[in-house]
């Protein structure tokens, strides 16, 4: 199996469950080159590993990152954020 399996290039935004247990999830996202994973909130602390490609992640507090291949960054509960793909993006995130 791969990552790159689970999503196609059809849509600028997806997303498909990896892994789910009573304590947490693992989902794959997929963004498409300059597209962006539109403003949200998560209720529980997440983590956001780049598996591929250039994304910016950036959050209400005016935190801004560029996240590459093996790059990763710690998401707050109740904070706003949002992703742009500077480039065709994989990313796992893990609540």
């Amino acid at each position: 199996m791969n990552i790159k399996d689970l999503h196609t290039d059809t849509k600028s935004v997806s997303t498909a469950s990896l892994f789910k247990t009573a304590e947490g999830t693992v989902t794959s996202i997929h963004i498409l080159a300059g597209e962006q994973l539109k403003e949200h909130v998560t209720k529980v602390p997440a983590l956001l590993v780049c598996l591929a490609g250039e994304a910016l992640f950036e959050n209400e507090n005016g935190i801004k990152l560029t996240l590459t291949t093996g790059d990763y960054v710690n998401i707050e509960p109740n904070t706003r954020h949002w992703i742009n793909a500077i480039s065709t993006s994989n990313l796992i995130l893990i609540k």
